[in-house]
């Protein structure tokens, strides 16, 4: 009984490895892989790199403008809540924060004339007491079409 047994055993081990040894067999025969893909992947990959390519060269839209610093501190806490209340007080602007080692900078707003930065520094100055000043920066640019959500 024990025989029998070992003797099937041995069988199925000998098939299991025959479909491993097959598979390898075939693939040091022909030397190549035979892939089968759907052809909607072609489309997708071409619709992700058409918007790769847009949302980059949106992100190029970029020129010689004006920012207000509103404050460069060591205190990141400080750097966060001036941003904060760069959003609550003025909400059309886009504040940028950057650590710049040991400081934490906060600039406000896209100005492409100075004369824009130089009324809301006004408004700032009320906000923040310890001084807002105007700096000459490299801003985003709006586009000239379906800008509508685009901040200043």
């Amino acid at each position: 009984m024990k025989f029998i047994f070992s003797i099937a055993m041995i069988i199925v081990a000998t098939n299991c490895l025959a479909q491993k040894d097959t598979a390898i067999i075939v693939a040091v025969d022909t030397n190549s892989v035979l892939v089968h893909k759907d052809a909607r992947l072609d489309l997708l990959v071409k619709k992700q790199a058409y918007i790769n390519e847009v949302t980059s060269r949106d992100g190029r839209r970029t020129d010689k403008g004006f920012r207000l610093m509103i404050i460069s501190t060591n205190n990141r806490d400080e750097a966060y809540a001036a941003k904060t209340k760069v959003y609550t007080y003025f909400p059309e602007l886009k504040a940028y924060m950057w650590y710049q080692s040991p400081y934490f900078r906060v600039k406000a707003g896209n100005f492409k004339d100075r004369k824009d930065a130089e009324s809301y520094q006004r408004r700032f100055n009320t906000y923040f007491p310890k001084g807002v000043f105007i700096m000459k920066d490299i801003i985003e640019v709006k586009s000239g079409k379906g800008d509508e959500g685009i901040n200043p």
